[in-house]
């Protein structure tokens, strides 16, 4: 028989225990496992993505876990392995940002783990996707258009710079996909504008010393940087080479612009980002990326700093300050 003192505290561990069992017994909260590179680490982009998911329903610690695999911008070969590191884990969604060959790892590493992404480059072309309209497979997500530019880049650059007759682009070859799409794509608007194009290579930031000493030596008018990581990672310090070396320059991110650099020119990432989360969400809830048609953001962003233009020496002319959505002075 059991006192009544004995089963009141019996009583009372049981209730005391019971939040704690119940607690056990509750699901364990869906994991994405995101991958992209450590320039975007804390910054707004990531930022715009957990709001897309907030905006969907999910709060990151509250209804969904986040696994993050930050990686070296100038480290592709560790892609293959970070993306297998999140199949191991099992994660429920595979998110991957700026960077079309982190996607690709990413979709070689499963076909099974569905996987959202965020690239500028035409998804198709890269093998990611069978059409946008129907992605097919495990993997859709969004284009931002930023490597489909570089025409249109080279275009802004010859309007600021009119008397310049040969101009460069700046590439990464460890990003061949990119580097050869942005060539293309360049090399066609530089015939179209009777410029002569000089492609640069840079594959780690030790090489940005010598691609401004060639600019100077060749006495190149301007440098339309294209849209790798690695220059995202470092447009800090390209946008101060570029002041240094009296060289008018475009890139695609407002930090170049706000660091110093001239112009840029880009799809709106912000709306890319939060578009991504709420397709991430929308998988969590159960829909197949197959059915998810890619996205593209079609609005674009042309940011000035006037600043610079006139320490360059340059008079911006009023029909492409006009068009600007953003001018630093």
């Amino acid at each position: 028989m059991i006192a009544r003192r004995d089963f009141i505290t019996l009583l009372g561990g049981a209730a005391a225990a019971w939040p704690m069992a119940a607690r056990a017994q509750q699901p364990a909260l869906p994991v994405i496992g995101l991958l992209a590179p450590r320039s975007l680490e804390r910054g707004s982009d990531i930022i715009a993505f957990l709001h897309g998911l907030q905006e969907a329903g999910y709060v990151e610690g509250r209804d969904v876990a986040i696994e993050y695999h930050w990686w070296a911008d100038d480290r592709y070969d560790r892609l293959p392995e970070l993306a297998a590191d999140l199949v191991r884990r099992q994660v429920n969604v595979i998110f991957v940002t700026a960077s079309t060959p982190a996607a690709l790892a990413a979709k070689s590493a499963t076909a099974r783990i569905p996987i959202v992404f965020i690239v500028g480059f035409d998804p198709v072309e890269a093998g990611l996707v069978a059409s946008l309209n129907r992605p097919g497979g495990n993997v859709t997500g969004v284009t931002n258009l930023n490597n489909q530019l570089a025409s249109k880049r080279l275009e802004l650059l010859h309007e600021a710079v009119p008397t310049a007759t040969s101009v460069a682009l700046l590439v990464n070859p460890a990003s061949a996909l990119l580097a050869e799409a942005d060539t293309r794509d360049a090399q066609k608007a530089a015939g179209t504008l009777g410029l002569q194009l000089h492609i640069l290579r840079a594959s780690s930031e030790r090489d940005f010393d010598a691609v401004f000493a060639t600019i100077a030596q060749l006495r190149l008018g301007g440098l339309v940087i294209g849209g790798d990581t690695l220059f995202t990672n470092a447009r800090e310090r390209l946008a101060a080479l570029a002041v240094q070396h009296s060289t008018p320059a475009i890139y695609l991110t407002r930090e170049f612009v706000a660091a110093g650099g001239l112009m840029a020119y880009s799809g709106n990432r912000i709306d890319a980002y939060r578009a991504a989360g709420v397709y991430t969400a929308r998988i969590l809830n159960g829909e197949r990326p197959a059915d998810l048609p890619v996205q593209r953001s079609t609005k674009v962003e042309l940011i000035i700093n006037l600043k610079t233009a006139k320490a360059l020496g340059l008079a911006m002319p009023e029909s492409l300050l006009a068009r600007a959505d953003e001018v630093i002075e």
